[in-house]
């Protein structure tokens, strides 16, 4: 399949570092020597440098073939006009990033299926579901849904403070839970300082690393019981920050039980922002400010969300709000490489809207093929990988445990004619099945075949 992306970013670089791992045919323009550059060092990709707005170098990149055009640039009218060249020119598919969400209102003006726009990808949308998910999971550093919301995975810090689980294997762990408790979950990968590790039977945790649980939905409190955590609702919200992630937010929160406090140091633009939003308390202050957020009573916070416009100050607002007592503090940064480093600390959950926006365009891409590459969790270096088996192929044939599978791989959920299951070493894979595989970008091609007849 041949995808053209124009616009070689964060978003752009890392839509085609996860397409490029399947064996997709990829070319990336960007008017940039420098991200031109470090997309042609990095990536199996043909790079084309030039304007992705113009005719000329749309046609040098071959778009008339191309099945999809993402138009990820930074700029929505460059993206809007490479679109509609690139709808011109023939190509099958186009999603267009669009910061501006008036661009989809109901009465606008501006229609972006009028520039041949398929799908419309918002980048603050798609972080502000994510952060919605966080909030709702507060003892969570990450929250993914799969399935319709009928299966999750969490990111869960492992502390000796809650319950002590370091020391014993996994295997056991799991024996346990599924013998006491009677449900089951699986661990599908586990972040340990900077490495991430695809956890095999014999595993077993250590002090302050990072699990990711897969579980289903219903069974997500038996898991917090065995974990040793507090489940409780969060009542009160403060956002720092009057972004439009943070308008967002205080607009998407509020309800019987959630009570939102949004702060921006911006005098002019919190009185603004209040005569716009009626079910939030628009506060003006400064986030970074010590006296304040105790003044504000951070302590009792449920959950502290930083979304300015200036990653830094998200971060320190982040750091104080944990040290002063406020619950959950989930942090958005535009560096993705803070990501790990900041999860290491153990101080909150960060959000990255490039990366938020990344896997909306993979789950959107794929979503009209058999094998789907789902979503990729960049920051921790694992990819989710959806495969329907075919008949008589490799893994319909044995029990997983005695499978070749990849060491860095690991089968997450089997869905059976919708029913779902977590498996375990003894289930057994058919062509009836859609399973969800979590797995190293490297091992891809290998789980492919094994799909495959």
């Amino acid at each position: 399949m041949k995808v053209v992306i124009i616009g070689g970013g964060e978003v752009g670089f890392h839509v085609a570092k996860a397409l490029s791992e399947i064996d997709y045919d990829i070319t990336v323009i960007d008017i940039d020597p420098d991200k031109c550059r470090r997309a042609s060092e990095n990536l199996d990709v043909i790079v084309v440098e030039g304007d992705g707005a113009s005719p000329k170098t749309l046609i040098e990149a071959n778009v008339g073939n191309a099945h999809y055009v993402l138009c990820l640039t930074r700029v929505d009218e460059v993206n809007l006009i490479a679109s509609q060249q690139a709808h011109e020119l023939g190509a099958d598919k186009i999603i267009a990033r669009l910061r501006n969400q008036q661009y989809t209102a109901k009465n606008s003006i501006i229609r972006p299926e009028k520039f041949g726009v398929d799908v419309v990808i918002h980048p603050e949308k798609a972080a502000c579901e994510e952060i919605i998910r966080l909030v709702h999971h507060p003892y969570a550093v990450q929250a993914m849904e799969f399935e319709g919301g009928r299966l999750i995975m969490l990111g869960i810090n492992i502390s000796k403070a809650t319950l002590d689980i370091t020391g014993t294997s996994l295997s056991k762990l799991v024996k346990l839970v599924a013998y006491k408790a009677q449900f089951r979950f699986g661990v599908v990968a586990v972040l340990r300082g900077q490495d991430t590790i695809v956890p095999q039977a014999d595993f077993a945790f250590q002090d302050g690393d990072i699990a990711y649980f897969i579980v289903k939905s219903t069974d997500v409190g038996e898991l917090m019981t065995f974990l040793g955590r507090e489940v409780n609702e969060v009542k009160r919200v403060m956002i720092i920050g009057g972004s439009k992630m943070g308008r967002s937010l205080a607009k998407a929160l509020p309800n019987e039980d959630i009570n939102v406090r949004l702060v921006d140091y911006n005098k002019p633009k919190a009185a603004h922002i209040s005569h716009k939003l009626d079910d939030s308390m628009i506060i003006y202050g400064d986030g970074t400010d010590i006296e304040f957020l105790k003044s504000e009573n951070i302590q009792d916070v449920d959950s502290l969300i930083a979304v300015t416009e200036n990653e830094k100050t998200n971060l320190i607002a982040g750091l104080l709000a944990n040290h002063l007592g406020a619950k959950q503090n989930i942090m958005h940064v535009v560096t993705t490489q803070y990501i790990r480093t900041i999860q290491e600390i153990g101080v909150g959950a960060v959000i990255s809207k490039n990366l938020s926006t990344v896997n909306a365009i993979l789950r959107e891409l794929h979503s009209d093929v058999s094998e789907i590459h789902t979503i990729t969790f960049d920051e921790i270096d694992v990819d989710v990988m959806e495969f329907q088996p075919d008949v008589d192929c490799l893994v319909t044939k044995k029990p997983i445990k005695e499978l070749d599978f990849p060491k860095d791989s690991i089968v997450g959920m089997i869905n059976h004619h919708g029913k779902i299951q977590i498996p375990h070493g003894n289930s057994k894979l058919s062509a009836d099945d859609t399973v969800l595989v979590f797995t190293k970008p490297h091992s891809i091609n290998k789980l492919k075949k094994m799909f495959d007849a």
